[in-house]
Protein backbone atom coordinates (compact mmCIF):
# COMPACT_ATOMS: atom_id res chain seq x y z
CA UNK A 1 0.00 0.00 0.00
CA UNK A 2 2.71 2.53 0.88
CA UNK A 3 4.42 1.67 -2.83
CA UNK A 4 1.16 1.94 -4.25
CA UNK A 5 1.01 5.37 -2.30
CA UNK A 6 4.21 6.83 -3.06
CA UNK A 7 3.84 5.65 -6.97
CA UNK A 8 0.74 7.67 -7.24
CA UNK A 9 2.26 10.60 -5.55
CA UNK A 10 5.37 10.46 -7.86
CA UNK A 11 2.70 10.51 -11.21
CA UNK A 12 0.76 13.50 -9.49
CA UNK A 13 4.03 15.29 -9.47
CA UNK A 14 4.84 14.11 -12.31
CA UNK A 15 1.65 15.99 -13.98
CA UNK A 16 2.73 19.19 -12.82
CA UNK A 17 2.59 22.28 -15.27
CA UNK A 18 3.60 25.67 -14.14
CA UNK A 19 2.46 27.27 -17.57
CA UNK A 20 0.05 29.97 -16.90
CA UNK A 21 -2.78 28.78 -18.82
CA UNK A 22 -3.15 30.43 -22.44
CA UNK A 23 -5.97 32.57 -23.25
CA UNK A 24 -5.83 34.27 -26.84
CA UNK A 25 -5.53 37.78 -26.80
CA UNK A 26 -8.59 39.99 -27.08
CA UNK A 27 -9.21 40.78 -31.02
CA UNK A 28 -7.62 44.41 -31.18
CA UNK A 29 -9.57 45.39 -34.03
CA UNK A 30 -13.37 46.32 -34.38
CA UNK A 31 -15.99 43.47 -35.07
CA UNK A 32 -17.24 44.38 -38.54
CA UNK A 33 -15.37 46.02 -41.57
CA UNK A 34 -16.10 50.29 -42.17
CA UNK A 35 -18.76 50.95 -43.80
CA UNK A 36 -16.70 52.23 -46.57
CA UNK A 37 -15.69 48.79 -47.87
CA UNK A 38 -18.80 47.98 -49.10
CA UNK A 39 -18.86 44.24 -47.09
CA UNK A 40 -21.88 43.14 -45.44
CA UNK A 41 -19.98 41.40 -42.55
CA UNK A 42 -21.62 38.27 -42.35
CA UNK A 43 -20.44 34.84 -41.65
CA UNK A 44 -19.37 34.18 -45.33
CA UNK A 45 -20.35 30.36 -46.78
CA UNK A 46 -17.13 30.21 -48.88
CA UNK A 47 -14.36 31.41 -46.86
CA UNK A 48 -11.62 32.81 -49.01
CA UNK A 49 -9.32 30.58 -47.57
CA UNK A 50 -10.64 27.76 -48.72
CA UNK A 51 -10.40 28.41 -52.42
CA UNK A 52 -8.35 27.21 -54.47
CA UNK A 53 -5.96 28.61 -56.51
CA UNK A 54 -6.59 26.42 -59.15
CA UNK A 55 -10.63 27.28 -58.94
CA UNK A 56 -9.62 31.30 -58.21
CA UNK A 57 -7.81 31.66 -61.37
CA UNK A 58 -8.83 30.12 -64.79
CA UNK A 59 -6.33 31.77 -67.17
CA UNK A 60 -4.27 27.80 -68.22
CA UNK A 61 -0.75 29.77 -68.49
CA UNK A 62 -1.42 31.28 -65.14
CA UNK A 63 -1.70 27.87 -63.51
CA UNK A 64 1.04 26.39 -65.60
CA UNK A 65 3.36 29.13 -63.97
CA UNK A 66 1.59 29.07 -60.69
CA UNK A 67 2.64 25.43 -60.51
CA UNK A 68 6.22 25.36 -61.88
CA UNK A 69 6.67 28.14 -59.04
CA UNK A 70 5.70 25.42 -56.64
CA UNK A 71 8.20 23.28 -57.04
CA UNK A 72 11.06 25.66 -57.91
CA UNK A 73 10.80 28.98 -55.78
CA UNK A 74 13.68 29.12 -53.98
CA UNK A 75 11.61 31.07 -50.93
CA UNK A 76 8.99 28.14 -50.78
CA UNK A 77 12.53 26.15 -50.80
CA UNK A 78 13.67 27.94 -47.66
CA UNK A 79 10.67 27.99 -45.83
CA UNK A 80 10.53 23.92 -46.27
CA UNK A 81 14.53 23.62 -45.13
CA UNK A 82 13.16 26.11 -42.09
CA UNK A 83 10.41 23.12 -41.18
CA UNK A 84 12.97 20.44 -41.40
CA UNK A 85 14.93 22.32 -39.10
CA UNK A 86 12.36 23.19 -36.38
CA UNK A 87 11.48 19.34 -36.36
CA UNK A 88 14.98 18.58 -35.58
CA UNK A 89 15.01 20.89 -32.69
CA UNK A 90 11.59 19.46 -31.81
CA UNK A 91 12.63 16.02 -31.81
CA UNK A 92 16.17 16.99 -29.65
CA UNK A 93 13.97 19.01 -26.95
CA UNK A 94 11.42 16.16 -27.02
CA UNK A 95 14.07 13.20 -26.47
CA UNK A 96 14.93 14.73 -22.85
CA UNK A 97 11.86 13.37 -21.72
CA UNK A 98 12.89 10.14 -21.72
CA UNK A 99 15.91 8.11 -20.32
CA UNK A 100 19.39 7.65 -22.91
CA UNK A 101 20.04 4.01 -22.80
CA UNK A 102 23.15 2.94 -23.46
CA UNK A 103 24.98 -0.34 -23.04
CA UNK A 104 28.51 -0.98 -22.66
CA UNK A 105 31.11 -3.89 -22.00
CA UNK A 106 34.72 -3.34 -20.33
CA UNK A 107 37.65 -5.46 -19.95
CA UNK A 108 40.27 -4.80 -17.42
CA UNK A 109 44.33 -6.87 -17.48
CA UNK A 110 46.43 -6.33 -14.14
CA UNK A 111 50.01 -7.29 -13.76
CA UNK A 112 51.01 -7.60 -10.40
CA UNK A 113 52.94 -4.86 -10.20
CA UNK A 114 50.34 -3.05 -10.55
CA UNK A 115 48.65 -3.75 -7.74
CA UNK A 116 51.61 -4.02 -5.28
CA UNK A 117 51.81 -8.05 -5.02
CA UNK A 118 48.18 -7.88 -3.38
CA UNK A 119 46.17 -11.16 -3.83
CA UNK A 120 42.49 -10.41 -5.02
CA UNK A 121 40.79 -13.60 -4.19
CA UNK A 122 41.21 -16.43 -1.69
CA UNK A 123 44.44 -18.88 -3.02
CA UNK A 124 45.37 -16.06 -5.86
CA UNK A 125 49.21 -15.02 -4.65
CA UNK A 126 51.40 -13.11 -6.18
CA UNK A 127 52.78 -16.01 -8.42
CA UNK A 128 49.64 -14.94 -10.94
CA UNK A 129 51.36 -12.63 -13.59
CA UNK A 130 47.93 -11.05 -14.63
CA UNK A 131 44.18 -10.42 -13.04
CA UNK A 132 41.66 -10.35 -15.87
CA UNK A 133 38.32 -8.69 -14.93
CA UNK A 134 35.28 -8.27 -17.29
CA UNK A 135 31.88 -6.41 -16.75
CA UNK A 136 28.90 -5.95 -19.17
CA UNK A 137 25.94 -3.19 -18.12
CA UNK A 138 22.78 -1.50 -20.50
CA UNK A 139 21.37 1.57 -18.28
CA UNK A 140 20.95 5.39 -18.19
CA UNK A 141 22.32 7.81 -16.60
CA UNK A 142 21.58 11.83 -15.39
CA UNK A 143 17.91 11.34 -16.41
CA UNK A 144 15.91 14.06 -15.14
CA UNK A 145 12.30 13.07 -14.02
CA UNK A 146 10.40 15.66 -14.88
CA UNK A 147 8.17 17.05 -11.83
CA UNK A 148 7.55 20.17 -12.88
CA UNK A 149 6.94 20.39 -16.44
CA UNK A 150 10.43 22.13 -17.43
CA UNK A 151 10.88 19.30 -19.95
CA UNK A 152 7.24 19.04 -21.15
CA UNK A 153 7.30 22.91 -21.62
CA UNK A 154 10.24 23.04 -23.65
CA UNK A 155 8.85 20.38 -25.72
CA UNK A 156 5.99 22.43 -26.21
CA UNK A 157 7.22 25.12 -27.08
CA UNK A 158 9.33 23.13 -29.73
CA UNK A 159 6.41 22.22 -30.87
CA UNK A 160 4.54 25.57 -31.45
CA UNK A 161 7.69 26.67 -33.40
CA UNK A 162 7.36 23.75 -35.75
CA UNK A 163 3.53 24.78 -36.03
CA UNK A 164 4.76 28.44 -36.44
CA UNK A 165 7.23 27.40 -39.13
CA UNK A 166 4.13 25.24 -40.93
CA UNK A 167 2.03 28.43 -41.06
CA UNK A 168 5.13 30.74 -42.39
CA UNK A 169 5.81 28.49 -45.42
CA UNK A 170 1.91 28.77 -46.08
CA UNK A 171 2.17 32.53 -45.91
CA UNK A 172 5.48 32.33 -48.53
CA UNK A 173 3.48 29.76 -50.95
CA UNK A 174 0.41 32.22 -50.90
CA UNK A 175 2.19 35.58 -51.36
CA UNK A 176 3.96 33.47 -54.03
CA UNK A 177 1.08 32.20 -56.07
CA UNK A 178 -0.31 36.32 -55.68
CA UNK A 179 2.97 38.18 -56.67
CA UNK A 180 3.08 35.67 -59.72
CA UNK A 181 -0.73 36.31 -60.61
CA UNK A 182 -0.21 40.35 -59.89
CA UNK A 183 3.26 40.04 -62.08
CA UNK A 184 1.05 37.92 -65.09
CA UNK A 185 -1.75 40.53 -65.13
CA UNK A 186 1.08 43.37 -65.17
CA UNK A 187 2.50 41.88 -68.05
CA UNK A 188 -0.89 41.37 -69.87
CA UNK A 189 -1.43 44.89 -68.99
CA UNK A 190 1.88 46.28 -70.83
CA UNK A 191 1.31 44.13 -73.79
CA UNK A 192 -1.97 45.33 -73.95
CA UNK A 193 -0.69 48.73 -73.61
CA UNK A 194 1.99 48.32 -76.17
CA UNK A 195 -0.99 46.76 -78.57
CA UNK A 196 -2.51 50.28 -78.32
CA UNK A 197 0.06 52.10 -78.47
CA UNK A 198 1.87 50.10 -81.29
CA UNK A 199 -1.95 50.50 -83.20
CA UNK A 200 -1.85 54.53 -82.27
CA UNK A 201 1.69 54.48 -83.81
CA UNK A 202 0.66 52.90 -87.05
CA UNK A 203 -2.24 55.29 -87.38
CA UNK A 204 -0.38 58.68 -86.88
CA UNK A 205 2.71 56.79 -88.80
CA UNK A 206 0.12 56.72 -92.00
CA UNK A 207 -1.33 60.76 -91.17
CA UNK A 208 2.20 61.77 -91.42
CA UNK A 209 2.83 60.36 -94.99
CA UNK A 210 -0.46 62.08 -96.11
CA UNK A 211 0.30 64.90 -94.44
CA UNK A 212 4.09 64.98 -95.50
CA UNK A 213 2.70 64.66 -98.78
CA UNK A 214 0.55 67.62 -98.45
CA UNK A 215 2.89 69.71 -97.19
CA UNK A 216 5.36 68.56 -99.85
CA UNK A 217 2.74 69.81 -102.64
CA UNK A 218 2.16 73.16 -100.55
CA UNK A 219 -1.57 71.97 -99.11
CA UNK A 220 -0.20 71.76 -95.57
CA UNK A 221 1.48 74.43 -93.21
CA UNK A 222 4.71 73.65 -90.98
CA UNK A 223 2.81 73.70 -88.22
CA UNK A 224 1.09 70.98 -88.98
CA UNK A 225 3.54 68.83 -90.04
CA UNK A 226 5.88 69.16 -87.13
CA UNK A 227 2.51 68.93 -84.54
CA UNK A 228 2.15 65.27 -85.98
CA UNK A 229 6.14 64.63 -85.97
CA UNK A 230 5.43 65.17 -82.40
CA UNK A 231 2.54 62.62 -82.27
CA UNK A 232 4.67 60.08 -84.12
CA UNK A 233 7.89 60.39 -81.64
CA UNK A 234 5.46 60.40 -78.52
CA UNK A 235 4.38 57.28 -79.78
CA UNK A 236 7.63 56.12 -80.57
CA UNK A 237 9.26 56.59 -77.60
CA UNK A 238 5.97 54.91 -75.46
CA UNK A 239 6.23 51.42 -77.88
CA UNK A 240 10.07 51.33 -76.58
CA UNK A 241 8.71 51.77 -72.83
CA UNK A 242 6.42 49.36 -73.11
CA UNK A 243 8.70 46.91 -74.82
CA UNK A 244 10.94 47.07 -72.29
CA UNK A 245 8.06 46.87 -68.91
CA UNK A 246 7.09 43.63 -71.14
CA UNK A 247 10.58 41.94 -70.70
CA UNK A 248 10.97 43.07 -67.60
CA UNK A 249 7.57 41.53 -66.16
CA UNK A 250 9.18 38.49 -68.30
CA UNK A 251 12.35 38.73 -66.16
CA UNK A 252 9.97 39.11 -63.14
CA UNK A 253 8.30 35.79 -63.64
CA UNK A 254 11.26 33.95 -64.42
CA UNK A 255 12.31 34.63 -61.14
CA UNK A 256 9.20 34.22 -59.00
CA UNK A 257 8.72 30.30 -60.85
CA UNK A 258 12.48 29.73 -59.94
CA UNK A 259 13.43 28.18 -63.84
CA UNK A 260 13.80 29.53 -66.93
CA UNK A 261 10.30 29.97 -68.43
CA UNK A 262 9.37 27.04 -71.14
CA UNK A 263 8.38 27.50 -74.68
CA UNK A 264 6.02 24.89 -74.52
CA UNK A 265 3.44 27.06 -71.87
CA UNK A 266 0.12 27.29 -72.69
CA UNK A 267 -1.52 30.48 -74.60
CA UNK A 268 -2.94 32.87 -72.40
CA UNK A 269 -6.40 34.03 -71.91
CA UNK A 270 -7.60 37.21 -72.71
CA UNK A 271 -6.79 40.51 -70.75
CA UNK A 272 -9.37 40.21 -67.85
CA UNK A 273 -10.46 36.70 -68.07
CA UNK A 274 -7.29 35.46 -65.84
CA UNK A 275 -10.34 34.40 -62.93
CA UNK A 276 -13.92 33.93 -63.76
CA UNK A 277 -14.68 35.56 -60.12
CA UNK A 278 -15.75 38.83 -59.75
CA UNK A 279 -16.22 38.94 -55.92
CA UNK A 280 -15.29 37.63 -52.80
CA UNK A 281 -16.64 36.85 -49.72
CA UNK A 282 -15.29 38.99 -46.70
CA UNK A 283 -17.00 37.39 -44.25
CA UNK A 284 -16.15 38.80 -40.21
CA UNK A 285 -13.08 40.34 -39.19
CA UNK A 286 -12.45 37.24 -37.00
CA UNK A 287 -12.37 34.80 -39.88
CA UNK A 288 -8.66 36.28 -40.36
CA UNK A 289 -7.70 34.18 -37.18
CA UNK A 290 -8.66 30.92 -38.34
CA UNK A 291 -7.48 31.82 -42.24
CA UNK A 292 -4.17 33.81 -42.24
CA UNK A 293 -1.14 32.11 -41.89
CA UNK A 294 0.66 34.93 -40.11
CA UNK A 295 -2.44 35.72 -37.76
CA UNK A 296 -1.80 32.14 -37.16
CA UNK A 297 2.01 31.84 -37.02
CA UNK A 298 1.86 35.00 -34.34
CA UNK A 299 -0.58 32.97 -32.39
CA UNK A 300 1.56 29.64 -32.48
CA UNK A 301 4.79 31.89 -31.33
CA UNK A 302 2.69 33.25 -28.19
CA UNK A 303 1.55 30.02 -27.15
CA UNK A 304 5.54 28.75 -27.16
CA UNK A 305 6.34 32.07 -25.23
CA UNK A 306 3.42 30.48 -22.58
CA UNK A 307 4.82 27.36 -22.29
CA UNK A 308 8.43 28.64 -22.11
CA UNK A 309 7.40 30.64 -19.03
CA UNK A 310 6.19 27.25 -17.46
CA UNK A 311 10.17 26.39 -18.13
CA UNK A 312 11.69 29.04 -16.32
CA UNK A 313 9.35 28.93 -12.88
CA UNK A 314 10.24 25.20 -13.07
CA UNK A 315 14.07 26.20 -12.30
CA UNK A 316 13.05 27.51 -9.13
CA UNK A 317 11.95 24.22 -7.46
CA UNK A 318 14.51 20.88 -6.93
CA UNK A 319 15.59 18.93 -9.81
CA UNK A 320 15.53 14.98 -9.33
CA UNK A 321 17.77 13.06 -11.47
CA UNK A 322 18.13 9.12 -11.69
CA UNK A 323 20.45 7.16 -12.82
CA UNK A 324 20.73 2.97 -13.14
CA UNK A 325 22.26 -0.02 -14.73
CA UNK A 326 22.20 -3.40 -14.97
CA UNK A 327 24.80 -6.18 -15.82
CA UNK A 328 27.38 -8.80 -15.20
CA UNK A 329 30.89 -8.99 -13.58
CA UNK A 330 33.55 -11.75 -13.43
CA UNK A 331 36.76 -12.40 -13.29
CA UNK A 332 36.34 -15.20 -15.83
CA UNK A 333 35.27 -14.54 -18.86
CA UNK A 334 33.52 -17.91 -19.28
CA UNK A 335 31.09 -16.67 -15.87
CA UNK A 336 30.28 -13.15 -17.23
CA UNK A 337 26.83 -14.36 -18.16
CA UNK A 338 25.42 -17.29 -15.26
CA UNK A 339 23.01 -16.14 -12.79
CA UNK A 340 25.79 -15.28 -10.08
CA UNK A 341 27.49 -12.42 -11.97
CA UNK A 342 24.22 -9.99 -12.45
CA UNK A 343 24.86 -6.59 -10.98
CA UNK A 344 22.53 -3.65 -10.46
CA UNK A 345 22.65 0.05 -9.50
CA UNK A 346 20.64 3.02 -8.86
CA UNK A 347 21.82 6.37 -8.10
CA UNK A 348 18.91 8.77 -7.08
CA UNK A 349 19.75 12.82 -6.75
CA UNK A 350 18.28 16.06 -5.84
CA UNK A 351 19.29 19.36 -6.44
CA UNK A 352 17.42 22.16 -4.55
CA UNK A 353 19.31 25.82 -5.98
CA UNK A 354 19.59 27.80 -3.19
CA UNK A 355 21.52 30.62 -4.21
CA UNK A 356 21.44 31.24 -7.89
CA UNK A 357 22.62 35.37 -7.45
CA UNK A 358 19.49 36.14 -9.79
CA UNK A 359 20.05 33.92 -12.57
CA UNK A 360 16.71 32.00 -12.24
CA UNK A 361 14.90 35.71 -11.65
CA UNK A 362 16.57 36.38 -14.82
CA UNK A 363 15.36 33.82 -16.54
CA UNK A 364 11.70 34.35 -15.96
CA UNK A 365 11.89 37.87 -16.78
CA UNK A 366 13.22 36.89 -19.81
CA UNK A 367 10.36 34.48 -20.76
CA UNK A 368 7.57 36.98 -19.50
CA UNK A 369 8.77 39.85 -21.41
CA UNK A 370 9.35 37.44 -24.37
CA UNK A 371 5.45 36.81 -23.51
CA UNK A 372 4.28 39.95 -23.64
CA UNK A 373 6.29 40.96 -26.88
CA UNK A 374 4.41 38.68 -28.37
CA UNK A 375 1.49 39.64 -27.47
CA UNK A 376 2.14 42.85 -28.71
CA UNK A 377 3.05 41.63 -32.08
CA UNK A 378 0.25 39.05 -32.62
CA UNK A 379 -2.09 41.79 -32.01
CA UNK A 380 -0.13 44.16 -34.41
CA UNK A 381 -0.28 41.16 -37.28
CA UNK A 382 -4.29 40.98 -36.42
CA UNK A 383 -4.16 44.88 -37.26
CA UNK A 384 -2.08 44.46 -39.90
CA UNK A 385 -4.38 41.41 -41.70
CA UNK A 386 -7.65 44.21 -40.67
CA UNK A 387 -5.91 46.86 -42.74
CA UNK A 388 -4.95 45.03 -45.20
CA UNK A 389 -8.83 43.26 -45.98
CA UNK A 390 -10.22 47.00 -45.48
CA UNK A 391 -7.85 48.11 -47.53
CA UNK A 392 -8.55 45.67 -50.10
CA UNK A 393 -12.21 46.07 -49.94
CA UNK A 394 -12.16 49.77 -49.79
CA UNK A 395 -10.35 49.49 -53.34
CA UNK A 396 -12.21 47.22 -55.02
CA UNK A 397 -15.78 49.53 -54.35
CA UNK A 398 -13.82 51.98 -55.93
CA UNK A 399 -12.17 50.36 -58.75
CA UNK A 400 -15.69 49.24 -59.85
CA UNK A 401 -16.58 52.87 -60.58
CA UNK A 402 -13.78 53.86 -61.79
CA UNK A 403 -13.38 51.55 -64.59
CA UNK A 404 -17.11 52.45 -64.96
CA UNK A 405 -16.23 55.63 -65.77
CA UNK A 406 -13.30 55.00 -67.80
CA UNK A 407 -14.94 52.87 -69.91
CA UNK A 408 -17.45 55.14 -70.81
CA UNK A 409 -14.49 57.95 -71.36
CA UNK A 410 -12.86 55.77 -73.86
CA UNK A 411 -16.32 55.74 -75.98
CA UNK A 412 -16.84 59.13 -75.91
CA UNK A 413 -13.06 59.65 -76.61
CA UNK A 414 -13.60 57.66 -79.67
CA UNK A 415 -16.54 59.59 -80.62
CA UNK A 416 -15.02 63.11 -80.60
CA UNK A 417 -11.88 61.20 -81.98
CA UNK A 418 -14.34 60.40 -84.77
CA UNK A 419 -16.22 63.13 -85.61
CA UNK A 420 -12.38 65.73 -85.02
CA UNK A 421 -11.20 63.65 -88.03
CA UNK A 422 -14.59 63.82 -90.11
CA UNK A 423 -14.64 67.79 -89.42
CA UNK A 424 -10.80 67.86 -90.80
CA UNK A 425 -11.53 65.81 -93.85
CA UNK A 426 -14.56 67.96 -94.54
CA UNK A 427 -11.96 70.96 -94.15
CA UNK A 428 -14.12 72.54 -91.49
CA UNK A 429 -11.38 72.20 -88.81
CA UNK A 430 -7.74 72.52 -88.72
CA UNK A 431 -5.90 69.43 -88.01
CA UNK A 432 -4.68 70.32 -84.71
CA UNK A 433 -8.44 69.64 -83.11
CA UNK A 434 -7.79 66.16 -84.81
CA UNK A 435 -4.66 65.70 -83.18
CA UNK A 436 -5.84 67.04 -79.79
CA UNK A 437 -8.63 64.30 -79.76
CA UNK A 438 -6.27 61.46 -80.84
CA UNK A 439 -3.94 62.66 -78.08
CA UNK A 440 -7.00 62.07 -75.55
CA UNK A 441 -7.80 58.82 -76.92
CA UNK A 442 -4.69 56.96 -76.30
CA UNK A 443 -4.42 58.51 -72.99
CA UNK A 444 -7.96 57.67 -72.32
CA UNK A 445 -7.12 53.84 -73.17
CA UNK A 446 -3.80 53.44 -71.33
CA UNK A 447 -5.43 54.91 -67.86
CA UNK A 448 -8.29 52.22 -68.74
CA UNK A 449 -5.49 49.42 -68.98
CA UNK A 450 -3.84 50.69 -65.77
CA UNK A 451 -7.17 50.58 -64.01
CA UNK A 452 -8.34 47.32 -65.35
CA UNK A 453 -5.28 46.15 -64.35
CA UNK A 454 -4.96 47.12 -60.69
CA UNK A 455 -8.90 46.10 -60.33
CA UNK A 456 -7.90 42.12 -60.99
CA UNK A 457 -4.58 43.17 -58.98
CA UNK A 458 -6.89 44.65 -56.30
CA UNK A 459 -8.48 40.78 -56.32
CA UNK A 460 -5.80 39.13 -56.33
CA UNK A 461 -4.71 41.14 -53.06
CA UNK A 462 -8.01 40.45 -51.62
CA UNK A 463 -7.92 36.72 -52.23
CA UNK A 464 -4.54 36.96 -50.22
CA UNK A 465 -5.13 39.23 -47.41
CA UNK A 466 -8.38 36.80 -46.92
CA UNK A 467 -5.82 33.86 -46.24
CA UNK A 468 -6.55 32.60 -49.61
CA UNK A 469 -4.00 30.45 -52.56
CA UNK A 470 -2.68 28.16 -49.73
CA UNK A 471 -4.08 24.86 -51.62
CA UNK A 472 -4.52 24.05 -55.68
CA UNK A 473 -8.28 22.74 -54.51
CA UNK A 474 -10.82 24.12 -53.17
CA UNK A 475 -11.18 23.07 -49.23
CA UNK A 476 -14.21 21.78 -48.15
CA UNK A 477 -14.93 22.35 -44.68
CA UNK A 478 -16.14 19.81 -42.20
CA UNK A 479 -19.62 20.01 -40.38
CA UNK A 480 -21.29 18.87 -37.25
CA UNK A 481 -20.22 16.99 -35.58
CA UNK A 482 -16.78 16.31 -37.07
CA UNK A 483 -16.07 19.98 -36.99
CA UNK A 484 -12.69 20.33 -35.01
Amino acid sequence: MKFRLSLAAFLMLSGCNLAPKYQRPTQPVQNSYPDNTGAKNVPAAQKAGNLGWEDFFTDPRLKALIELALKNNRDIAAQAAAIMQARGQYEVQHASLFPTISAGGAGMFLSPSDTGGFSFAPGMGSSVSTLRFYQTSIGFSSYEIDLWGRIRNLSREQSENILSSLENARNVLITTVSQIASTYIQWLADREELRVTNATLKSQSDTLRLVQLSYDNGETDALTLAQVKTQVEQASANAAQYTRAVAEDEHALQLLVGTPLPADLPPAAPFGRQTMIADLPAGLPSDLLEQRPDVLAAEHTLEGANANVGAARAAFFPRVTLTASEGTSSLQFRHLFTPGAETWSVSPSISLPIFTWGQNEGNLHISKAKRLQDIALYEKTMQTAFKEVSDALTARETYKVQEQHMGELVTQSQKAYDLAKMRYNAGIDSYLTTLEQQRSLYQSQQSAIMIQAAGFQNLVTLYRALGGGWSQKTVVPKTGKNMP
